[in-house]
């Protein structure tokens, strides 16, 4: 508890000791969601095909297309995960771009207007009109945007409504959902 330069040198140490103690936690925490994410995909899978199996299933458009989801589903957190590790390795390119925000967020619901329907959710887009253009990583945003969207989707009652937003927030554009 000195006040030179050992005193200091100890407090970064301690200091660095804890960072990295809550770093290693949420590493964890991350597997343990992530094994999780990829379990539930998969755990729903495999009941279609033992069900379908011991014949207590008959097969139906409508089974194969839940596997045929859940399957897409689990493709996509494998993709998430490569392209996490790459950005925990510090190589994930970044190729940005000018784009118009609206056609960023248009682009989404298009997307994503299958699946709101059938779940009797209404998309649309609420931008600002004139703004400028935002210069970013199309595909990078769109993955980001993309996984708001699949959250909101998932947690939207029947009836109810998505809106991917655009709006001038000082100096910048700020996109929501």
């Amino acid at each position: 508890r000195s006040a030179d330069e050992l005193g200091t040198l100890t407090e970064a140490f301690n200091k660095l000791s804890s960072d990295l103690a809550h770093s290693n936690d949420l590493r964890r925490q991350m597997t343990a969601d992530i094994a999780h994410d990829l379990r539930t995909p998969l755990t729903v899978i495999n009941a279609y095909i033992d069900g379908l199996r011991d014949g207590v299933f008959q097969p139906t458009p409508e089974r194969f297309d839940a596997m045929h989801t859940e399957a897409q589903h689990l493709q996509t957190l494998i993709e998430d995960l490569r392209i996490l590790s790459l950005a925990d390795a510090g190589e994930l390119s970044i190729q940005r771009v000018p784009i118009s925000s609206e056609a960023l967020l248009e682009r989404l619901v298009a997307a994503y207007a299958p699946q709101a329907e059938e779940r009797g959710i209404t998309m649309r887009v609420l931008a600002e009109r004139a703004l400028p253009d935002i210069l970013v990583d199309p595909e990078r945003m769109a993955q980001v945007l993309a996984n708001l969207v699949s959250n909101a989707l998932r947690y939207t009652r029947s009836g109810g409504q998505i809106v991917l937003g655009a709006h001038r927030q000082g100096a910048v554009v700020a996109l929501s959902v």
